[in-house]
């Protein structure tokens, strides 16, 4: 069985290494914070913790799981003199990007990794943590097909819904514009609840309309309830993050000659949100932060 690599253990990096640590990979794992991969060798047996990319010759496959291309510039391709990922695994080896890149920037990085006989694909994920934990992301991959398709048992540990889109980039593109919709409709959804609740009607029933209607989408069947009605806000994937994809998205759409009218209000919005709720806060905040008792024009 090929030994697989994974560089960052947050959020969803770790609950997707535990299930490749459960399919029986050898893993070798890192992060930014070395405690954190120190901590999941010591409770995963056979797993090594990395001290350094040069660990990472070993890998066949070596998956990166960062927030954004600066990230994984900086990992891959180094950064301050210091040699990357490229430098250090082995001829023929393939990297995965499966964390939330900027497509051009990809296909870009593509072409370096290319050059210096290693593969590459990108597969970024949709779902949030609970479907990392279980097993049934949805991954969009960008990259050779054969590539692709050598891989097909390893994203099966992780997704249920697994599509190659195209070329290199493509993935990232398709993630970037699939979380604009995403963040289109959960402020669409936000909206209406506290539109109706001011009406006098109760937003757990509306909820139940939208799931009935044609206003159905997946904030309503999977964010109301559990994570906005209900006042936890912990979806796991932060305001942040969604700003910083809605202007991947954005930008992408101005690269491709195609402006977003629509794309530009709602970023302006969710960047607004997540500077005013603060790092950390979590993207089912918006409901709050649109509330009309704190009006966010004030600010």
């Amino acid at each position: 069985m090929q030994t697989i690599g994974i560089v960052g253990l947050g959020m969803m990096g770790r609950p997707m290494a535990e299930r490749l640590h459960r399919a029986g990979y050898p893993l070798i794992v890192q992060d930014a914070r070395q405690t954190l991969a120190q901590a999941f060798a010591a409770t995963h047996a056979g797993a090594v913790a990395a001290g350094s990319f040069e660990d990472f010759d070993a890998c066949e496959v070596v998956i990166t799981m960062l927030p954004d291309s600066d990230a994984v510039d900086a990992v891959v391709i180094g950064s301050e003199g210091q040699p990357g990922l490229v430098a250090t695994m082995k001829t023929g080896a393939l990297l995965i990007d499966m964390g939330s890149s900027q497509p051009v920037r990809t296909r870009a990085l593509a072409r370096t990794i290319e050059a210096a006989g290693k593969r590459f694909i990108d597969a970024p994920v949709s779902g949030g943590v609970k479907r990392a934990i279980d097993g049934t992301l949805a991954i969009m991959i960008g990259g050779d097909v054969d590539l692709f398709d050598a891989q097909r048992t390893l994203f099966g540990h992780l997704g249920t819904t697994i599509i190659h889109v195209g070329p290199a980039g493509a993935g990232h593109a398709m993630k970037a514009l699939n979380n604009y919709v995403s963040a289109a409709g959960l402020v669409a959804a936000a909206e209406a609840l506290h539109a109706g609740r001011r009406f006098g009607l109760d937003p757990d029933l509306m909820t139940d309309v939208f799931n009935s209607s044609t206003g159905r989408n997946n904030t309503t069947e999977n964010k109301i309830k559990p994570f906005m009605l209900s006042g936890r806000f912990d979806s796991g994937f932060s305001a942040a993050l969604m700003a910083k994809d809605l202007g991947t998205a954005v930008s992408l759409g101005d690269w491709v000659g195609t402006p977003m009218g629509l794309g530009n209000k709602v970023l302006t919005m969710w960047q607004a949100a997540s500077d005013a709720l603060g790092p950390g806060a979590d993207h089912t905040e918006m409901y709050r932060w649109l509330a009309p008792e704190r009006d966010p024009r004030r600010s």
